[in-house]
Order: structure tokens, then sequence, then C-alpha cells
């Protein structure tokens, strides 16, 4: 028994020298075996589908969900080149697609581009072909994909990495989506992996959730997939209602007293232009006033449901074209007016409103002129002049907004309507609307008021289709058969011009042109010269002489007056008046006198 003792001890002090080559801290550390991530696992694959790459932000330039153009990109937009250096330029892009409803839109790249597959591999493209191969084994737009898009990972995020013996013997910082996409591609290379908890993720509409397992990871991917819309159109950003609520629609509604038909198609025919001049207005109580001259129509409206479901009824007595259960498409706000865009199937109607054609414009000098005595159009173009089709008939407008063409050869008598309003690009706009009958359904639109005086009302008009303007001018004389303005090149280059005013909105900046003298020449060029400077530059008369253009280049001051579409607002042998309202809407007039 005495010998066994040295030797029990021994062996004792084998096992504990074993057993304390393992420090307290690194027992610790030991990797839950329930909170390890192995590659191909279920956990493993939702985190990655989460991860991919999300290709549905430029559906607008490619047209496909599974991959992405890398930024900056050149496109040509409807004609309109455009280098998209982030995401607000796909805004831009769509801006351009949505001015026209009837046209045909079009997205041409500049190659070459680099796209960016789901795992975020790089392929230089160099032709539509190519594009069109990478994304052929792309599903169709709003399919079914693999990627995740209803909730993110909020980053960072830490990783532990272990190796056989379960020592740590790396950190991990995960700072974005590409990141944890090649960290879950990578699992295999690893002993062991976890996340260090507590995570935090958050869903498309906007809340959060603090993860503290990965079973409770696994579960919020899980619950999260196919909760939102994953916006896989190719619009951008879906144009869609994914947050309106009918509580938005009765806020619009109710902030904007008077609603005009800006789009309306049925059954493939449009149908805009024969209600120009009726003002809908949408009461917090479910009815509708629908006013037109001295006519009145009385309807309701309700809407129920919500976000990309909320369906509107509208019922008007007499007015059965807009009786429908409509889908509520989109609510928006442009340049300080809103728009509520209905679908149904293949057939729209858009409603717009300023909000302010509810007796916040001064029409007095309009309304005044346009009331008193006869009227006769000396000029009409639509793509091309057709002034001759209305010199049979003398215009009258009474106080009560109705109308009358009557044809001077005895033929009869139209009725119409006519109303005022804030203009597109002008001030004050002027409706017109004589029905369906042909020439006077020509007439039929929401005019801007160009000038008013009471020998002359000059209108125009840009064209919902193809972006066209067309002009109308009312005199108090019948037409006689002469040019109008296709004068106007004949008058500028006879003799010499000086700056009689120029005016940026309110800023009179006349003064900065003192002492210049314009000769228009015959060949296009302009030059200007006060004697010890000389402005170069080019001009041109189109639209039968209803615009024109003036370009200097850089030379100051006159850089100021380059544009591609000054209107002629008045032209005699001696004045010339042009008026151009820019994007922002300020308006700038250029009055050029004879010397």
């Amino acid at each position: 028994m005495k010998k066994l003792k040295p030797i029990l001890l021994l062996f004792l002090g084998i096992i504990f020298t074993m057993t304390s080559c393992r420090t307290e801290d690194d027992l610790a550390i030991d990797p839950p075996i329930e909170e390890t991530i192995e590659a191909n696992s279920t956990v493993a694959n939702l985190m990655s589908r989460t991860a991919f790459n999300d290709g549905s932000n430029d559906n607008i330039i490619d047209n496909a969900s599974c991959l992405s153009v890398q930024l900056p990109v050149t496109v040509k937009v409807n004609g309109i080149e455009l280098t998209i250096n982030d995401e607000h330029g796909y805004q831009d892009i769509e801006d351009i697609i949505d001015l026209f409803d009837d046209d045909i839109d079009s997205v041409v790249i500049f190659y070459p581009i680099t796209v960016i597959l789901k795992d975020y591999s790089t392929v230089v493209v160099n032709s539509d072909a190519e594009l069109e191969a990478l994304t052929a084994d792309c599903v169709g737009e709003n399919d079914d994909d693999d990627d995740i898009e209803c909730i993110d990972f909020q980053y960072p995020i830490t990783a532990s990495v272990f190796d056989e013996n379960n020592d740590l013997i790396n950190t991990i910082t995960i700072n974005n989506d590409n990141d944890m996409y090649d960290f879950i591609d990578d699992l295999d290379e690893y002993a062991a992996l976890t996340i260090n908890f507590p995570i935090t993720v958050i869903f498309a509409d906007g809340s959060t959730q603090t993860i503290n397992s990965i079973q409770e990871l696994e579960n919020a991917i899980e619950m999260a997939d196919d909760t939102c819309d994953e916006d896989d159109d190719n619009d951008f950003d879906d144009d869609d209602c994914v947050n309106c609520s009918t509580n938005d629609l009765e806020t619009v509604f109710a902030g904007c007293s008077e609603w005009t038909v800006d789009k309306l198609e049925r059954n493939d025919n449009d149908l805009e232009d024969n209600y120009v001049g009726y003002a809908f207005e949408f009461n917090s109580n479910g009815t509708i006033l629908v006013t037109q001259g001295s006519n009145t129509f009385n309807g309701t409206w309700e809407a129920s449901a919500s976000g990309n479901n909320i369906s509107v009824v509208i019922n008007v007595t007499g007015l059965p074209v807009f009786n429908d259960t409509w889908n509520l498409h989109e609510i928006e706000l442009d340049d300080d007016e809103f728009e509520v865009d209905l679908r149904l199937g293949d057939d729209r109607l858009r409603f717009e409103s300023d909000c302010q054609s509810s007796g916040n414009i001064d029409d007095t000098a309009l309304v005044n002129a346009l009331t008193s005595g006869d009227w006769y159009v000396t000029y009409f173009f639509d793509d091309i002049d057709g002034t001759a089709d209305f010199t049979d008939y003398v215009f009258n407008f009474g106080f009560d907004n109705t109308a009358t063409a009557t044809a001077t050869d005895m033929s009869g008598t139209t009725n119409g309507s006519w109303s005022t309003t804030s203009g597109d690009d002008t001030e004050l706009g002027l409706n017109l609307n004589f029905g369906t009958g042909i020439p006077l359904d020509e007439l039929a639109d929401d005019w801007d008021v160009l000038e008013v005086t009471n020998d002359i009302i000059r209108l125009k008009d840009v064209s919902g289709g193809d972006g066209s303007e067309d002009f109308l001018t009312f005199e108090r004389e019948p037409f006689d058969g002469s040019n109008g303005n296709d004068d106007l090149k004949s008058i500028l280059t006879d003799g010499l011009w000086i700056i009689a005013s120029y005016t940026e909105d309110a800023d009179d900046q006349t003064s900065d042109y003192a002492g210049y003298e314009l000769d228009f020449d015959l060949d296009g060029t302009v030059s200007a010269s006060n004697g010890s400077s000389t402005n170069n530059g080019t001009w041109s008369v189109f639209s039968s002489g209803n615009q024109m253009t003036l370009d200097f280049g850089t030379d100051m001051p006159f850089e100021e007056f380059n544009d591609d579409d000054w209107d002629v607002i008045s032209v005699t042998s001696t004045i010339v008046v042009i008026k151009d309202v820019s994007g922002g809407g300020g308006t700038d007039t250029l009055t050029l006198q004879k010397l």
C-alpha cells in the first residue's frame, strides 16, 4: 500500500497538469453549439438571401432585379442624355418618362458598363445583347425571386472565429451586405463561427427588432420574407401607393377645393379634352360637386382599404364615364401641383390641382376683355398652321362662363364653355371647350395665357402627347390671310435693335445691356456690340413665328438670353416682345426696340 501512494500522487499530478493548459478565459469563450453558424444551414441560407445584392433599385435602366448597373452610368431617356451618379438619378429618369402619357418611352444605355451580380461579382458589358444574355435567367417583373428584401441587418455586426480546439482566433467586423454575403459564403473555411449578439434587424416599415440568438434571427427572417412590396417592377420606386392610406387621400382632397381632369382614358380612347373646364370638388362628407360653366353635377365618392389595395368608388349623376370602382395608383406632389392617379386595368383617371384655383389668381383683365364684343381666331398652330379652319367663326364669351362659336355663313351656332384657372407655365390659364364637333374640338384645352389686351388674347399649350407646343390667338378683326408672326424674321433683319427691357421675374437687368446694338442676319447669326465689346451668337424663328431661339454661348452678359424656346408675345415693325418660363417657374421677358 505504501508503494501505491507515490504512484497515485504522480498520476493525479499529470492529470492536473493536462487540465491546466486551458486558461479560465479559454473555457469561458467556448462557443455554444446552438449559437454556431454552419455552412448550408437554414439560417446561413436565410442570411445569405437577405444580403444578396438587390438589383431592383435600377430596374428602370436594366429591367432586371438580379443585377444592378455600377454607377456612374450615362443613359439617354426619350432623347435627353443623363449621367446617373446616385439613386437620385433614377428619379430623374422617371420624371422624364412621366412627362407625357401617350409617347413611346426609351432608355438607351451608353456602353461599356459594369454590372454587379447578386453575389457582388462584376461583369463588363459592351452591348444590349450582352446585357440581355446576363438577364435571361432572371425572373420576370414582380415574380418571386431568391433575395429577401423585407428585412435588413443594421451594421456593423461582429462575429467570432474559433479553431478546431474551440480557441478564439479572430474577430470579424461586417459593415455591409457585401461583407455579410462573403462571410456566409466562407463559412466552410472555418471550424466554428458565432455572431456576437445582440444585433438589430430593420423591417420594411422602418421598425426594428433586437435579436439575441441564432434561432431568433432565423425566425425573424422567415417571418419577414414576402411581407412587403419588394419593388421588383421595372419602374423606379413602383410609383404606387405602398404607404398610402384613405386618410392621405381625404387630406389631399380636403386641402384643394378644385380638381381638374388631367387624364381620362377609357377603352383606349383619350377623353380628357371632353372635360376641359370641369371642376371637381371632393368633400369630406363623401359628396362630389362638379361645375362646368353654369352646369352642375352631383355625386359621391368613397375610399376603402389601404396601401396598394385602396379602392375609390366614384358615382356622379350625368357623368357616367367617371363612374366606377377605381384603384388608387398614386398620390403625388410635383412642383406645387397635386395629382391623384386612379387606374382600372388599362383605363386611367388622373385629377390634378394646384390648390390655388379658387380665387387666388387675378383674371380681371382677361375676363373683362373676353366677355366684351366679338373675337376671331387669327392664328391656330398644332403641328401645322390650322388657322383657316376657324376663319368662318365669330366667338362670344358670356359672364356666366358660356361661349358660342357662330358660323359666319349662317350654318349654325356651337355652344361651349370657358373658365379661368392658373396656368401650367404662366400665372393665368384659360379653359375652352366647344364639344367634340370638328374643327372646334381642337380648341378644347387648358391654355396658358401669354398676352391679354383689349384687342388680342394669345394662348399656348404644351401637348400631353409629344411635348410640342400649340398656339391660339384671338383678335377683334377676322383673319386677313397675313403671315402674322411669320414676318418676325424679316422684321428683325431689317435694321439694328436695342434692349429696351430685360427682366428676370421682378429683377430688372436692362441696364446691363445699355449701349449695345443687335444686328440680326438672315444667315442665322446675331451680333451685339457697344463699340468696345462684341458678343456673337445665333438665332432662329420657328413654330410659324411663335417661338425663337437665342444662343450667345458663354459671352456675358448676353449668355442670359440663351434659350431654345422663347415665346413670341407680340410683334410690330419696331417692337418685339419675347418671354420664357424657366423650369423653376420664373419668367424672363425681353423687349427689343428698333433703332
